[in-house]
C-alpha cells in the first residue's frame, strides 16, 4: 500500500510540472520573430489564408485564449491541427513517436551492451592498461559532437564501406533494426561513455566494502563475489544513471534524427519550428516533457525495487 501511495503522490506532483512546461514552451514559441502564417502558407500566403489561419490558433484574440485553445486540445489528445503539413497533431506525434522510441530502444540496448562490461572490467581491473585506454576512448567519444560522430559513421560505413544505410526508417521489423544502426550508435557511444565511468567507479568502491572482503574470507569463489556482490551493489547506482541519462537521451534523438532523416518526434519538431506551426510544437514539447518524467518516475520505481530500504524516504 505504502507503494502505491507513493507513486500516486509521484503522479500528482507531476502535474504542476506539466502546467509549467506547457506554459514555459507556449511562451517561447510566440517570443521567436516572425509571423506563422506567413512562415506557414509560404508562396501560397494570401490575407485571407493568413486571416484564417489566425483565427484558428487564436492569434487574433489575448494570450490567455490562445494558452486555452492550446489546453483544450491537448487535454482532448488531439493537439489541433498543423498548418504546414495539412494533418492532425495528434496522427503526426502518433506517426513519428513509434519511430523515435524505436531508436531510443536500440539506442538503450547498445549502450548496455557496451557500458557493462567494459565499465565491469575496467573497475575490476583499475589501472591497468584496458583500464587507461578505455579511459582516452570513452572520454573522446563523450567529447566528440553528436551529430559529427554522426557524419563520420556515415562516411566510413555509408560511402567508404558501404554496409549499412544512412537514412530513413525502412520497412519492416529487421529493416528498422538495420537503418537505426548508426543513429543508435551515434546516440549510445556518449551514453556509454557516462555509465562506464559509474559503473567503474561503483565496482571499484564495492570491491573495498567489509562485505566482499568477509565473502572471500568465507572461501566464496571470486566469480560469485563478482555477480552477487560486486555487480549488484554497483548496479544500484548505475541505474539512476541509466535512468537520468536516457530521459537526456530523448533530446539527442532531435538532432541525431535530423542527422540520419529518421522520420520520429525529433525531426518533426525541428521542422515545426522553422515553418512555426504553433500546434505541433506545442504538443511535441508536452509529449517530450512527460516522457522525461515517466522515465524519470520509472526509473525511481526500479531503484526502489533494488533497495527496498529507499521506499521508507
Amino acid at each position: 500500500m505504502a507503494g502505491f501511495a507513493g507513486l500516486g503522490r509521484r503522479l500528482v506532483q507531476m502535474i504542476p510540472i506539466i502546467i509549467g512546461i506547457t506554459i514555459v514552451s507556449f511562451v517561447l514559441i510566440r517570443i521567436v520573430p516572425g509571423d506563422p502564417a506567413t512562415l506557414i502558407l509560404g508562396n501560397h500566403y494570401t490575407p485571407e489564408a493568413a486571416a484564417a489561419i489566425n483565427t484558428n490558433l487564436g492569434l487574433n484574440r489575448g494570450i490567455l485564449y490562445q494558452y486555452w485553445v492550446f489546453v483544450k486540445s491537448a487535454l482532448s489528445g488531439s493537439f489541433g491541427h498543423s498548418y504546414s503539413i495539412g494533418d492532425s497533431v495528434g496522427h503526426l506525434i502518433w506517426q513519428g513517436l513509434g519511430r523515435t522510441l524505436f531508436l531510443i530502444v536500440m539506442a538503450g540496448i547498445f549502450t548496455a551492451a557496451l557500458a557493462i562490461p567494459v565499465g565491469l572490467y575496467a573497475g575490476l581491473h583499475r589501472g591497468r592498461i584496458f583500464d587507461q585506454t578505455t579511459r582516452v576512448l570513452l572520454l573522446v567519444g563523450y567529447a566528440l559532437p553528436g551529430f559529427l560522430l554522426g557524419v563520420l559513421l556515415i562516411l566510413v560505413f555509408g560511402v567508404k564501406i558501404p554496409i549499412l544505410p544512412i537514412n530513413g526508417f525502412g520497412d519492416g521489423f529487421l529493416g528498422h533494426i538495420q537503418h537505426l544502426i548508426l543513429p543508435s550508435i551515434t546516440l549510445a557511444v556518449p551514453f556509454s561513455a557516462v555509465l562506464v565511468r559509474s559503473l567503474r567507479a561503483s565496482v571499484i568502491e564495492a570491491m573495498t566494502a567489509d562485505y566482499v572482503t568477509t565473502a572471500l574470507l568465507k572461501g566464496i569463489p571470486w566469480h560469485r563475489v563478482v555477480s552477487r556482490h560486486i555487480l549488484r551493489n554497483a548496479g544500484m547506482s548505475v541505474v539512476v544513471v541509466f535512468g537520468v541519462n536516457l530521459a537526456f537521451l530523448v533530446g539527442g534523438t532531435v538532432v541525431i534524427e535530423n542527422v540520419f532523416s529518421v522520420p520520429g518526434i525529433g525531426s518533426l519538431l525541428v521542422s515545426s519550428v522553422s515553418t512555426r506551426d504553433y500546434p505541433v510544437v506545442q504538443g511535441l514539447t508536452l509529449v517530450f516533457a512527460v516522457f522525461v518524467l515517466l522515465v524519470n518516475l520509472l526509473t525511481d520505481m526500479v531503484h526502489v525495487a533494488i533497495d527496498p530500504r529507499l521506499a521508507v524516504a
